[in-house]
């Protein structure tokens, strides 16, 4: 499980940024880091009002913030209703792992059969990367080696579809990636990192160099299925989500999460 570090997604500093559209995205990405890193807990309702006064920016700012995470499916909104967290279940989790590899299989076909030599370079550039971060650390992982292996995790599977000229697949893997993202976080915030997904990522690296199409996609459909598996076999939890367990998931920047409503709807 995560060793406690000092907070990683505060918000309690002024956004500063120089244009309108830079400023959003950088609301949207520290939004998406509270969502993803589990300090805005699946469900609860993020109240433009509060949530702007936090961030020290514009309503209008903050709104279309959240309309960009309600593009990525990270944020729900309702007429009258407003926004709030998506919702996590076992059920959610089922249909991104099967809808993941589909995807992602499209998406490495393309890249392996277009690839060239710089396209190799960048696929092994990316996973050397990410078999530097020290997840293995004694009392677990810190937060920050978390973030950065999640951040060169997402490198690696990106180089290797990097080579695909389908701009919708590409979008759509991403936007699944990232919905599964949520997942992995509340794995790694009661349970150490297992050392095998080290092995998976060279395995695929290997078949994919190697140009072994099928061999590819099989052991990428294995290493998704893996994830899901590991993740309902284990005893992770949040109130309300199947299956039941006893004690529930901490955020991952060790701050205490902005509770609102805790429970998780299912789907």
């Amino acid at each position: 499980m995560l060793s406690e570090t000092p907070g990683i997604a505060s918000s309690d500093r002024p956004v500063d940024s120089g244009s309108s559209k830079t400023l959003v995205e950088h609301i949207y990405q520290r939004l998406r880091r509270e969502i993803v890193y589990l300090n805005l807990q699946p469900g609860s309702k993020l109240l433009v009002e509060e949530l702007r006064a936090r961030y020290k920016v514009s309503s209008s700012a903050m709104r279309e913030a959240l309309l960009w995470l309600v593009a990525d499916c990270l944020v729900t909104t309702e007429p009258q209703r407003g926004f709030r967290v998506s919702p996590m279940s076992i059920a959610d989790y089922s249909e991104i792992t099967r809808l993941r590899k589909i995807l992602e299989r499209m998406a490495l076909v393309e890249s392996i059969a277009a690839g060239d030599d710089h396209w190799e370079a960048e696929v092994v550039a990316a996973w050397h990367r990410l078999s530097l971060v020290d997840m293995k650390r004694k009392g677990g992982p810190s937060s920050e080696s978390v973030m950065l292996y999640n951040a060169r995790n997402a490198a690696f599977h990106d180089a290797l579809a990097a080579a695909s000229s389908s701009q919708w697949v590409n979008r759509f893997r991403r936007v699944l990636y990232n919905a599964a993202e949520r997942y992995r976080m509340l794995y790694f915030s009661t349970h150490d990192f297992q050392s095998s997904v080290h092995k998976a990522h060279k395995a695929i690296l290997k078949a994919a160099l190697a140009r072994d199409v099928e061999l590819a996609c099989r052991l990428t459909d294995e290493h998704i299925d893996t994830s899901y598996e590991t993740f309902v076999a284990s005893d992770s939890t949040w109130p309300g989500l199947p299956p039941a367990a006893s004690r529930s998931a901490r955020p991952l920047s060790g701050q205490p999460a902005h509770r609102g409503d805790a429970r998780l709807n299912h789907v």
